[in-house]
């Protein structure tokens, strides 16, 4: 399995080529979701009325998503002394669930890359 960022979707849904690669992640039911995700793409998707987008969101596999506060303060802390600044809690608590669940992390925002190499998550490589 493969953790989507909304970052991913929203590329998605606009067409654009790096976003492309879930495709493959969606045809091979490999990608997946949680709950944070789904509350950033739901409600634009709803207003814009794409029901089609809705029932392909709800219909990906998710996973449990439990937030542990002490650890997400660790990560911002460690981010904070490597010079990664703004790094909003939502992103925190996404790759905090990906490395819980050991499943690699697609995304298109760059500040994942920084902090890959200081908490040692993966990401998904196009």
């Amino acid at each position: 399995m493969v953790l989507v960022d909304s970052s991913v979707w929203i590329g998605y849904f606009r067409g654009e080529k790096k976003a492309k690669h879930l495709d493959h992640l969606i045809e091979t039911n490999t990608a997946c979701v949680n709950d944070l995700i789904l509350a950033e793409l739901l409600p634009s998707i709803a207003h814009k009325n794409e029901p089609d987008l809705r029932e392909l969101l709800l219909v990906v596999q998710r996973i449990p998503l439990v937030i542990r506060w002490d650890h997400i303060i660790s990560m911002q802390t460690a981010n904070l002394k490597n010079g990664i600044n703004k790094v909003g809690i939502p992103d925190l608590i996404i790759m905090q669930n990906a490395q819980e669940h050991s499943v690699p992390l697609f995304t298109l925002d760059r500040h994942f890359a920084l902090m890959s190499k200081i908490h040692g998550i993966t990401l998904y490589e196009v």
